[in-house]
């Protein structure tokens, strides 16, 4: 894919109609190439603000009582020509309340249609989703692999604009198998890779400024456990087919040594 070919698809990928092939060679195209990504990410920025900022109007629920109250009632001692003009401003009248009624219904549909988006959470959500299935096709599941955490860490420094902390959990049974570069929610972020048994888990981080309210939430997706918080300035997103229990324990040592905020 080409910036070219890119650019054309972009408000489709902003409104994630792509299909995973096409969103897949999109991904690749926005990690190499600088511009692209921040045009798309202009983008994706005004996208976000009209839909946060956008004026929902309701019609009330007597407008049309009030609109027929406010019609001429019929006056038969007009003429007979002034009852065809009468009756020509009635069918006007009538064609304007239903322009209205059209707007309003416009309206309310376009409100409806933003209230059927998805959220922020799941937009970025249906991202990892999308970033796990990539990297376990494309067996690039760690651009640095190594079971050290003093190998893994500073494989990062320079590559992003935050230093993650990096773990060993391998008494819990979750081995480290490496590190690599991803794209998420519109930024470079750092991906840790563990293994439990024969389950590759991922965990996505990359700096916040969601506060850190202590929720975990956890969801399912496409057959993948995915558990995301706030903690320390990042945000965590954990993803793997490992059952949610294990996958809680992982969770759990994960926020027991990521940084304090403050």
């Amino acid at each position: 894919m080409d910036c070219r070919e890119a650019r054309e698809l972009f408000p489709a990928h902003v409104d994630r109609e792509l299909g995973l092939p096409e969103a897949i060679e999109m991904d690749r195209h926005l990690h190499a190439c600088p511009q692209c990504q921040e045009e798309f990410m202009e983008q994706s920025r005004v996208r976000a603000a009209v839909k946060k900022h956008v004026t929902y109007y309701h019609a009330p629920g007597d407008l049309a009582a009030r609109i027929a109250t406010a019609l001429p009632a019929e006056d038969r001692t007009l003429a007979s020509s002034r009852r065809r003009e009468w009756r020509w401003s009635v069918s006007a009248t009538w064609l304007g309340l239903g322009g209205a009624l059209a707007g309003v219904v416009a309206l309310v549909w376009s409100a409806l249609l933003y209230q059927a988006l998805p959220s922020a959470d799941e937009m970025v959500g249906d991202q990892i989703v999308a970033s796990h299935v990539r990297s376990l096709m494309a067996s690039h599941i760690a651009d640095v692999t190594s079971s050290d955490q003093h190998t893994v860490k500073p494989w990062f420094s320079g590559k992003l604009d935050f230093s993650p902390t990096v773990g060993d959990f391998t008494e819990l049974g979750f081995p480290l198998v490496g590190g690599r570069l991803d794209y998420v929610d519109h930024r470079t972020v750092a991906a840790l890779v563990y293994r439990h048994r024969q389950h590759l888990v991922n965990v996505y981080v990359w700096p916040s400024a969601v506060h850190d309210t202590g929720a975990v939430r956890t969801q399912s997706r496409q057959g993948y456990h995915l558990v995301n918080w706030a903690g320390g300035g990042m945000a965590y997103w954990v993803i793997s087919d490992l059952n949610a229990k294990e996958l809680m324990q992982l969770v759990d040592a994960l926020r027991g040594q990521a940084p304090k905020a403050g």
